[in-house]
């Protein structure tokens, strides 16, 4: 997997279809699938990252909005493994730009879709800070 075979997914991305799946999946997606996109949807709002990394951004956020995955979304147990592979591929790709703010809007949209105790050190530690 490369940033071609992520970017080529950026027509699929919108805002209104981005909410639509997190809202509608959030909780068979698992909170280090939703903590990932939360993370780059509030990287891509920082108008400091270059288009570059944005387009990186925008490509895996429309794989994740696209509905025919490779591992599709509502086979039991591994639907959302492919989601999650390209989302933490793009991730790692901008994780300079991950800063704490952005971390603590992810966090705090989270809480309101799981509730208070959710776990995100799995995608912290990927990114090199806890």
């Amino acid at each position: 997997m490369d940033a071609a075979d992520i970017s080529q997914h950026e027509e699929h991305f919108s805002e209104e279809r981005f909410w639509k799946k997190v809202q509608k999946f959030s909780k068979k997606a698992g909170t280090s699938v939703v903590y990932a996109v939360l993370l780059l949807y509030y990287t891509l709002q920082k108008p400091d990252v270059p288009m570059k990394v944005k387009a990186t951004i925008v490509g895996a956020l429309g794989y994740f909005i696209l509905p025919l995955d490779v591992i599709p979304d509502f086979a039991i147990g591994a639907g959302y493994a492919d989601d999650l592979s390209v989302v933490l591929f793009a991730l790692i790709q901008v994780a300079i730009y991950v800063d704490d703010a952005t971390k603590r809007k992810a966090k705090d949209k989270l809480k309101d879709l799981f509730g208070e105790n959710v776990d995100t050190s799995e995608i912290d530690s990927k990114l090199g800070r806890a």
